[in-house]
């Protein structure tokens, strides 16, 4: 008989603790998970608004830098090299929030690790607010709208997997995905911090038991119940659920609980009706009156004021806070006939309400039409995240959503003023999110990746002490190509194919095959090498190709540059390790694994304008140009490599053909690229309607106003698609 899902529970938290303590040992070493820094983002929505010289955006910058380095203003080219903006410290190191793409789990890892710019953040976390999927039946399919069609996009593959190893065995699944991440949040939290995990009925008893053997079944502070919604239909076989749950655990006993008040219950609106009845002469504000009454013995309370006899027990208030509280009206001295008690008037508009208890039906959903709705299938209200982030955390404390989905955690803090990091394994996920921060003017923040994250899923695959080369001969035997002799393949990278037409002409050709590293980047270097062992390595080699998993951004314009027939560039699926471990083997994939072509980004020539005078600053003289940048063409990623049906995938096509650049879902500009850290200034993203009143297309001109720069400047401009693809151009650009 298969073990009940309480029996399983032991070993499932086991498990957990041993894939968690493995991590943890990694931190240590050379191979800990790292992040790679894809955008420094400082938002700038409206090409009209965003201006580096004057004074007013002068100003508003220096807010947000560190001490020391508002100077840098005048001149963006050192800005942010080494990616601190923000004047709030983790143990003396400036602090930057993140956007972080990738698995949570390797997030967590590589946040615990630290790195050369910020320290590891074990026990620094104030406060984690987590939301993670909790129904086995969801439909997780994205619709994305553009001129004249809509798609409707499944999840990508590496999603698919995520998802369906979540519930694989049903909640023992979900339960074995969960019981590692709450492990590790536990060590990224504050001794003074807090975790809400916000669940339903489906899973939300079982995570609640796992949670009681992480934190503590002492260190349970509430279960809130939040009715989300009120008068749906009731199904005929059950009454209808309108409530969630969010499971409230301290990681000790010295945490952080501000007191927080609610005037829009319905009891409390009751009690305002009742007891705010009376109006004061002087003011004509609503008031209920107090007693002043001590509810014990207090001698030195028991005194006459203008005539009116102290309770027996005397007074609550001492006589200098009752003369502070008449000069100020708020007061009640009842007619004689009325009695000798004096009350305080306590002023509706003064009122805070009642304390707010674990039963939350103040807080609704949110409305269809409302400003703040993205369109996001889980999206949670601001108002739930404010109460949570006003109870647990104070100015300026570091918040953490480890399923960021919408953004609306990174969303809240920000607007409350406190730190926070995000992470979603969701391309467009993580694209609603870049927008939403962007469309609030977020102070500047990192979008970032989990780096070497095929290594990674490599190790989680074939083992933690596999080999690159082991990768390389996989890569290359799901292409068709043969290894090459140990002799001349030292790096076991190199294949062959050989009878393969090619060019059109029917002839059958040799092909050497270069399977690139997952932990490099492949640029021009690559290509170059790759194009000298076709002409030189023993063989005889019409062509070659080359399978890289990251690209240099710029590598649209390297094979461009290169303008070689015999060389072809594809991309290895990024979800090819988790397509491996699902299917089981290499040879049950073989014949399965597309390798797409690249996609890629064209822009006309920038205009740079001639030097102009600026807005003055602090007395000086300032000099400001402005870069036109235009955007010419987008070729998309083969749209055979995103996952569509056939009906979608033929709209795709229309429009790619029609209108290229309507794929665009997001596109930024770097007026001075150092070639390491791309530093947006200036955005635009659909449904922006700053630039113009096209929600379903991008603007393809962007006017950057910029400090004068002596010399050429390198100019990048970066954009990402509707399906979370990048591109990247970079260009010099010389004097007006």
């Amino acid at each position: 008989m298969p073990k009940s899902l309480l029996e399983q529970l032991p070993e499932i938290v086991a498990t957990g603790r041993k894939t968690a303590e493995r991590i943890l040992e990694s931190i240590e070493s050379r191979q800990r998970v790292t992040l790679q820094t894809r955008e420094v983002v400082l938002p700038a929505k409206d090409s009209a608004a965003q201006d580096w010289v004057t004074a007013q955006g002068r100003a508003a910058q220096r807010e947000v830098f560190a001490p020391g380095q508002a100077s840098l203003l005048a001149n963006p080219q050192p800005l942010l090299d080494d990616v601190s903006v923000r004047p709030e410290l983790i143990e003396g190191q400036p602090w930057t929030n993140r956007l972080i793409y990738g698995d949570n789990l390797l997030a967590m890892a590589a946040l615990l690790a630290g790195d050369e710019h910020t320290p590891s953040l074990r026990g620094k976390v104030d406060l984690i607010y987590i939301d993670p999927p909790f129904d086995s039946k969801a439909d997780y399919r994205t619709k994305v709208t553009l001129p004249g069609v809509e798609l409707e996009q499944k999840p990508t593959v590496i999603e698919q997997f995520a998802y369906s190893d979540t519930w694989s065995d049903g909640t023992a699944s979900y339960l074995a995905m969960i019981t590692p991440r709450l492990i590790l949040m536990r060590e990224l939290l504050a001794d003074t911090g807090s975790i809400y995990v916000h669940l339903d009925w489906h899973v939300g008893h079982y995570v609640k038991m796992v949670m009681d053997e992480v934190f503590g079944r002492d260190h349970l502070i509430n279960e809130i119940i939040w009715k989300r919604k009120g008068g749906s239909a009731n199904p005929s076989n059950r009454l209808g659920v309108v409530t969630d749950y969010l499971y409230w655990y301290a990681k000790s006993d010295s945490y952080t609980v501000n007191p927080i008040y609610a005037r829009d219950t319905p009891d409390v609106k009751r009690y305002i009706e009742e007891r705010f009845t009376n109006i004061d002469e002087a003011t004509g504000k609503r008031y209920m009156k107090s007693p002043i009454v001590s509810p014990n013995p207090r001698p030195n309370l028991i005194y006459d004021y203008k005539g009116y006899t102290p309770p027996k027990n005397g007074w609550s208030i001492a006589l200098d806070v009752m003369q502070e509280w008449d000069a100020r009206g708020k007061l009640y001295f009842p007619p004689r006939d009325q009695g000798d008690r004096i009350y305080r008037k306590i002023f509706l508009d003064e009122y805070e309400g009642q304390p707010v208890q674990n039963l939350w039906t103040d807080v609704f959903v949110i409305n269809p039409v409302a400003n703040e709705r993205l369109d996001f299938d889980t999206q949670k209200p601001k108002a739930l995240l404010e109460r949570v982030l006003s109870l647990s955390t104070q100015e300026g404390a570091l918040v953490a959503d480890f399923f960021g989905g919408s953004g609306t955690t990174a969303a809240v803090a920000e607007k409350l003023n406190r730190r926070w990091i995000t992470t979603d394994l969701g391309k467009p996920a993580c694209m609603i999110m870049r927008k939403r921060l962007i469309d609030q003017d977020a102070k500047p923040f990192l979008y970032q990746a989990i780096g070497d994250y095929q290594v990674e899923a490599a190790k989680a695959t074939l083992g933690r002490d596999f080999r690159i080369g082991d990768l390389s001969q996989i890569v290359l035997s799901l292409y068709g190509a043969l290894p090459l002799p140990p002799d001349v393949n030292p790096q076991r990278n190199l294949g062959q194919i050989a009878g393969m037409a090619f060019g059109g002409s029917g002839k059958s050709s040799k092909t050497l095959v270069l399977a690139d590293s997952p932990n490099k980047l492949t640029g021009a270097a690559t290509l170059k090498k790759a194009i000298a062992q076709r002409d030189n390595l023993l063989g005889g080699w019409d062509r070659v190709v080359v399978l890289g998993w990251n690209f240099e951004p710029s590598i649209g314009e390297t094979i461009t540059a290169l303008n070689d027939s015999r060389l072809e560039v594809l991309v290895i699926p990024p979800d090819l390790m988790d397509r491996l471990k699902k299917k089981g083997g290499l040879d049950k994939l073989r014949g399965q694994v597309r390798f797409s072509s690249l996609q890629y980004l064209t822009i006309h020539p920038v205009e740079r304008g001639a030097p102009t005078p600026a807005v003055p600053q602090e007395g000086r003289e300032l000099m400001q140009e402005t870069l036109t940048v235009r955007l010419k063409n987008y070729v998309l990623l083969s749209p055979e490599a995103i996952n569509l049906d056939d009906a979608n995938r033929a709209k795709l096509q229309q429009v790619a053909n029609a209108e290229p650049l309507a794929l665009i879902e997001y596109w930024a500009v770097d007026p001075d690229y150092d070639g390491k850290v791309f530093r947006s200034v200036w955005q635009d993203y659909r449904g922006n309607t700053a630039n113009d009143a096209d929600s379903l297309r991008v603007v393809t001109q962007a006017v950057v106003t910029t400090p004068v720069k002596p010399g050429p400047r390198k100019v990048c401009v970066r954009v990402v698609d509707v399906f979370g693809f990048e591109a990247e151009v970079v260009t010099m650009v010389g004097m007006a």
